[in-house]
């Protein structure tokens, strides 16, 4: 027998999942029960004789057992219809059914239909034919729709097995007078027509699809009674009134918001109704929003930004207060004394924590030192560096006139002659000099001389230099040939540069003779 292409009983044996496996693939796993008295032992000869065969799109139905076939959940059977035969599958049997039955109000009578034999390949074969042509005969049945400008929807067509019969299924508004339509399905198809409307729900459980939460519908899984969905489910989960966050594919309300709407009722019972604004010293606060769950309640003054969140106990407090004519301070007081009290009281808390935390606290203890370290570090000279300023013997006193201080430390060496200006502006060729070399000639007569050039002859060597001291420069130091050959001439009044030699060259080789 052919069975379902995409689970584990495509190979040979009945068809269905037989529980095997969750395909979702032609309504293998639509609208399925599940058998919790399966593991009972339940007598065989007071077994119930009515099965629940499962159609196209979810649609199930119930028929009888007369000839107590062996059957099992996902096989296909043939089953009696008007008018012909028709095929579907297992969905339920066992006592199961008649609980279903009491649940959908279905008579056990005689208008129940019996099942005539497991379906076998030949009429499996014969039943797909017909299932080919229900999408061709959709499209065609769409445009004689516009052809014929009538305000309805097709949603789906289903063939019998027999190819006798074609259901089509349709939605609309308002009521739409078909009777032309189905004679120009009938000549169009040549097969027997019929029209039956269904709600946009039910259209919806059809078609199938995948709601936000990340599943498949409801509608098209094991939901099969719609119940009334108001405004007033949302009202009571605190949900925003946005139709576009709370209708579903179908263009209605989402059947979920009666889920979990018997324990929000059951979580409002705990807290109190405000009717109008608690009246305070600060101002009349107003209720913004409310948590049933964590037993919250938020207000703001006078519509301001900041919310305050007190406890449905405080509210009642509140409440009370206010009906005998008595207005609190604020929401979490009642008197202005009281919050003089818990100001108090946080900071006793706070004076208990520091106090606890300071006996945690380990004492540093002092290091020991040695007595024979200390008194070596007292027997040591301070050096040079250590010594106070007043040892200096700038501190001492006034110095007497024309005695010099000994200890200076940028004294030149005794035997050195005097520096002049020539000795720290580098030499430079005569055969350069021009008009620039006489300019600066007479600019450098015209600046004073310092006091070592003005006196003639030449210093005694033990007596040290009176000059100021040296500037610093970046030129570098002349070779020593040079400064030999420039003492001889030091007196002159020469302001001739000279130029060091490069690096590259010696002392001979740079043309400085």
């Amino acid at each position: 027998m052919a069975g379902c292409t995409t689970c584990s009983t495509s190979s040979g044996g009945t068809g269905g999942c037989q529980s095997n496996g969750s395909c979702g693939t032609s309504d293998c796993n639509k609208m399925n029960s599940f058998d919790w008295l399966s593991h009972m032992g339940i007598p065989q000869v007071d077994n119930f004789d009515i099965v629940e065969v499962k159609f196209k799109g979810g649609r199930k139905e119930y028929f009888r057992n007369v000839d107590y076939l062996t059957l099992h959940t996902g096989d296909p059977v043939v089953v009696d219809v008007p008018n012909g035969h028709h095929i579907g599958y297992v969905s339920l049997q066992g006592e199961l059914v008649r609980l279903q039955m009491q649940k959908r109000k279905v008579r056990d009578d005689d208008n129940i239909t019996r099942i005539y034999r497991v379906a076998t390949q030949k009429d499996m074969e014969k039943w797909e034919e017909a299932r080919n042509r229900e999408i061709p005969t959709l499209y065609r049945c769409k445009q004689i729709v516009d052809e014929y400008r009538l305000q309805m929807k097709m949603s789906d067509v289903e063939y019998q097995s027999d190819n006798s019969k074609a259901t089509f299924y349709y939605s609309a508004e308002d009521r739409v007078d078909f009777r032309e339509l189905i004679k120009a399905l009938a000549g169009e198809f040549k097969i027997r027509v019929e029209m039956r409307q269904i709600s946009l729900r039910q259209e919806a459980g059809r078609l199938g699809g995948i709601g936000v939460c990340g599943r498949e519908l409801c509608c098209s899984t094991w939901l099969v009674d719609f119940k009334n969905v108001t405004t007033s489910a949302a009202r009571y989960q605190n949900l925003s009134l946005n139709p576009g966050k709370l209708s579903g594919q179908c263009g209605r309300l989402k059947c979920c918001l009666n889920y979990e709407l018997d324990t929000y009722m059951d979580a409002i019972k705990d807290i109190p109704q405000v009717e109008k604004p608690l009246q305070t010293e600060s101002g009349p606060a107003k209720l913004q929003k409310t948590d049933i769950f964590r037993k919250l309640m938020w207000f703001s003054y006078n519509h301001d930004n900041d919310w305050h969140s007190i406890t449905c106990e405080r509210v009642r407090e509140i409440q009370t207060l206010n009906e005998q004519g008595i207005k609190v301070f604020n929401l979490q007081v009642d008197k202005s004394t009281d919050l003089e009290d818990l100001a108090a009281q946080s900071t006793r808390e706070l004076e208990l924590l520091d106090k606890k935390f300071a006996k945690n606290k380990k004492k540093k203890k002092p290091r020991n030192r040695p007595s024979g370290d200390s008194q070596a570090s007292d027997a040591t000279p301070r050096s040079a560096a250590q010594q106070p300023k007043s040892a200096s013997p700038r501190s001492q006193g006034p110095r007497p006139q024309g005695q010099r201080p000994q200890n200076r430390q940028n004294q030149p060496p005794a035997n050195t002659p005097p520096k002049t200006r020539d000795d720290q502006v580098p030499a430079r060729p005569e055969a350069r000099e021009g008009n620039d070399a006489k300019k600066r000639r007479n600019k450098s007569r015209n600046r004073p001389r310092p006091a070592q050039n003005q006196k003639s002859g030449p210093k005694p060597e033990n007596q040290p230099a009176a000059s100021k001291p040296e500037r610093k420069t970046n030129q570098p130091a002349a070779p020593k040939s040079e400064t030999k050959a420039s003492q001889p001439n030091e007196n002159k009044t020469d302001n001739k540069r000279r130029f060091p030699p490069r690096r590259n060259q010696g002392p001979n080789n740079g043309g400085n003779d």
